[in-house]
């Protein structure tokens, strides 16, 4: 017997519902379900524990949490995920994930209905997500394999075109806004508007009924993702807008010098790699059997839907691809090409779990790929991954230079990859899960009980503002015993900047790997293997400003967490963190002072008259100091992050080279402007590139970064002149700026006045910070209820204290 929470928030119906599960009999104990319309956030948490109560339970009764995965609203799919991973880790318990269309087919066939079932969900933007089932005294029975997404006439033209179109009975959201054309098309016949949406006790069956569609994995949270039916809004409309074009300055800015610091990485293949990915292609399959693809044919594949490319690059060089499309519930990796230079060095390895795991979140559930007979390495190779051998094409790959045929061996491996251990510890990326769950601490010694005892109460900071999805551990004395970052910079890369939609992505499937990796540091930290939930006493997680998609996972899982391992919550404002991480190198930090906040999202000079009483001097009026360096490398080619590149180039060039404006320089306040800045960079490099003329990077560099530090710095002595303090603080991710740091030391420590920079470790964004605040705010009754919702906005001195915050000297980070 086992008991679910079932949970689904993808549509407007917050469906909540507790039932017993006991050899395939199904009892709903209570539910809740009701219209929540963009309140799913603050909702969904206390929902799941006033059902439990409502059947006599607690979360200490749970054995499984059951999600829907959508498709529905993007926002709501991440918050009901992102909150049931919270309560599955919270608790320890599994963790399955079901269709919210089944939900919604389900939901129909317990009120009575019989029949042929379409289901039309709202896709948003004119379009539907249509599925049909047939629904007996059985259940309810998909009639197709995976989910996708049509525009709304094309759904009503294909409905109508079945040659059961007649018997069709229509439910779902979609019905809301395309109901007429539906009708136009000939579909008359539609549930009553009470059964349009998805219900908990509908998921529950959805996902217990003897032909559902198998779980993924075998409960770990990790590996429950949404249903997406297709790429992000920005890489779609990144692949229009890129089309083959290349970017104009390419040719006369050096990249591949300017990428010289960043090695191996990782990015999706886009139109401009289309001449070196055809390239490779054709040098590696030269003498090969089979025709090496066209570059046509990978232009080709670009523009079609379902497909995942990956391509692996060192110093702006591309040394191998991969590439694979959606057959049914198949991934097919249709290509993998790995320069001869670099082979086994585990580049092949990489790019096939990573086009796999893309496979995993359009639904697939297993993979498969051709391997010729004789290759020996790449069937070693995809053995490793997990693939084994089903059947054979004669003659596949044509003839070789003998007439001899040469055969392909059809190999297919379930999903997730059978991952090598060692490879993800050596190249961390979301991945599939490779451990098994629940994770069960192993037993502790006297010691390190000891250790636990005298650490007092543990505070896990969680942050999620942006692109990094980072967690730390803080013991009541300051003590950071654990601090973990991941990033999804290489999926931003293509872009020039983050992406909302694609960081709200990634912060899903990275957050129960991050978790589980704090924790086992800090068991390391004590002497043992991890951490559990009950070692901890309160969560802390970053609540604004940010982005609203990255910050409502964080906060999602935060509170699921809570409420599944009885935790005290307490938000933390993003800014606070940054200022706070100033006492990783000066405890002694004390009010007041003048503080430069300085990164991507953020630029502002602040009057800290004491902890929790901040005075705004002056903001910018249009762009960040960050934005303005990655827009400005985004103008010349350079990539994401644009910082850590120009700072680079500006170290070897002149910053007297070339005259930029230092806007607003003598406004005679403390307001910002970066925008007309940028722009006089750009029109330069338009000048430059139209006259025909190389740009000297290094010089265009250094004079940029010099009229941004110039103004940074001069309003800054304006604003510690005003206000007579004595110490000066910066943070943020700009902070890890050399140039800058030095500029500040330069001119303060010849007035006298003491100058704090972050150690770098903590100058972007990362948990030990937001750590700092928490723990104040823990040991200063500070704390929100399971109802917060994130604040975009959110102004500095929202959930803070007055307390001095506590932090521990030598913290390893330093």
């Amino acid at each position: 017997m086992s008991i679910v929470l079932a949970l689904d928030s993808s549509t407007d119906m917050l469906a909540c519902a507790v039932v017993r599960v006991d050899e395939g009999r199904l009892d709903v104990l209570a539910s809740s379900d009701h219209l929540c319309r963009r309140r799913a956030n603050v909702e969904l948490t206390t929902t799941a524990l006033s059902t439990l109560a409502a059947a006599g339970l607690t979360m200490a009764d749970v054995t499984k949490v059951l999600v829907g995965r959508g498709p529905g609203s993007f926002t709501g799919v991440r918050i009901g995920i992102a909150t049931a991973k919270g309560l599955a880790c919270g608790r320890g318990v599994p963790l399955h994930g079901a269709s919210t269309l089944d939900a919604v087919a389900w939901t129909a066939w317990q009120s009575g209905v019989r029949g042929r079932l379409a289901v039309v969900g709202d896709a948003m933007r004119g379009e539907l997500y249509p599925g049909v089932y047939l629904l007996d005294e059985r259940g309810a029975h998909r009639g197709f394999d995976v989910e996708r997404v049509l525009k709304a006439a094309a759904a009503a033209q294909e409905l109508a075109a079945r040659p059961d179109a007649d018997e069709l009975i229509l439910t779902g959201n979609g019905l809301s806004r395309h109901a007429e054309l539906l009708a136009q098309a000939g579909l008359t016949r539609r549930l009553d508007e009470s059964l349009w949406h998805p219900t908990g006790e509908g998921l529950a069956r959805a996902a217990a009924a003897p032909d559902a569609r198998p779980a993924v994995g075998d409960g770990d949270p990790a590996l429950v993702l949404p249903i997406y039916t297709r790429l992000s809004d920005a890489e779609e409309n990144e692949r229009a807008r890129l089309g083959l074009k290349r970017l104009a300055s390419a040719g006369l800015t050096g990249v591949g010098d300017a990428l010289a610091g960043r090695h191996l990485q990782l990015r999706p293949l886009i139109a401009t790699d289309l001449d070196a990915v055809a390239a490779l292609e054709g040098c590696v399959f030269a003498a090969a059997a089979h025709t090496p693809w066209t570059r046509q044919m990978f232009a080709d594949e670009l523009a079609q839907p379902r497909r995942s490319w990956w391509v692996a690059h060192d110093q702006g060089r591309i040394v191998g691809f991969a590439g694979g499309r959606l057959a049914g519930s198949d991934l097919e990796i249709t290509d993998v090409v790995v320069a001869p230079e670099r082979r086994r060095q585990q580049v092949a390895s990489r790019l096939v779990a990573r086009v796999a795991y893309d496979g995993q979140t359009f639904g697939a559930t297993s993979a498969s790929l051709e391997v010729e007979r004789g290759n020996e390495a790449g069937r070693s190779l995809y053995g490793s991954l997990g693939f084994s051998q089903v059947g054979e094409r004669p003659g596949y790959y044509g003839v070789d230079a003998t007439g001899t045929p040469v055969d392909a061996l059809v190999l297919r491996s379930p999903l997730p990859l059978r991952a090598d251990e060692r490879l993800q510890e050596r190249m961390p990326e979301p991945s599939a899960s490779i451990r098994p769950w629940p994770i069960k601490p192993k037993p502790r010694d006297e010691a390190t009980r000891r250790a636990l005892s005298e650490a007092g109460d543990l505070v896990l900071a969680i942050e999620s503002s942006c692109d990094e999805t980072a967690m730390a551990v803080i013991d009541s004395h300051g003590v950071i015993c654990s601090n973990v970052v991941a990033t999804s910079v290489d999926f931003h890369a293509r872009f020039g900047g983050v992406v909302p939609e694609i960081a709200s992505r990634k912060h899903v499937e990275a957050i129960v790997g991050v978790y589980e990796e704090t924790l086992a540091q800090a068991g390391a930290h004590f002497g043992c293997d991890t951490l559990a939930p009950e070692d901890l006493a309160c969560v802390g997680v970053t609540t604004g400003p940010g982005l609203v998609g990255a910050l409502v996972v964080g906060l999602a899982f935060a509170k699921g967490l809570c409420a599944a391992a009885d935790l005290a919550l307490t938000s933390v404002n993003h800014l606070e963190g940054h200022l706070l991480a100033n006492l990783f190198e000066t405890p002694d930090l004390t009010p007041p002072f003048v503080a430069s906040l300085v990164s991507g999202g953020n630029t502002m000079l602040v009057h800290v008259k004491g902890w929790g009483r901040y005075e705004i001097l002056g903001t910018t009026i249009d762009d960040a100091v960050g934005e303005a360096f990655d827009k400005v490398a985004k103008a010349l080619g350079l990539g994401y992050p644009g910082g850590p590149v120009i700072s680079r180039l500006a170290a070897q060039g002149n910053k007297k080279a070339i005259h930029f404006p230092r806007a607003m320089l003598h406004s005679h306040d403390y307001r910002f402007s970066l925008s007309g800045l940028k722009t006089a960079v750009i029109t330069y490099i338009e000048g430059e590139s139209k006259a025909g003329r190389a740009i000297n990077l290094p010089d265009l560099a250094a004079s940029f970064e010099a009229a941004v530090i110039d103004v940074q710095v001069a309003k800054a002595v304006a604003a510690v002149e005003e206000t007579g303090v004595n110490d000066f603080c910066v943070g943020g991710g700009v902070a890890a700026n050399p140039q800058l740091r030095a500029a500040y030391r330069r001119t303060f420590e010849r007035r006298g006045i003491r100058v704090t920079v972050p150690p770098l470790a903590v100058c972007g964004d990362n948990g030990a910070m937001i750590a700092l605040a928490a723990l104040r705010n823990w040991q200063s009754g500070v704390l929100v209820e399971l109802t917060q919702d994130a604040d975009p906005n959110a102004r500095l001195g929202c959930w803070s204290s007055e307390a001095q915050p506590v932090v521990a000297p030598g913290w390893p980070g330093r």
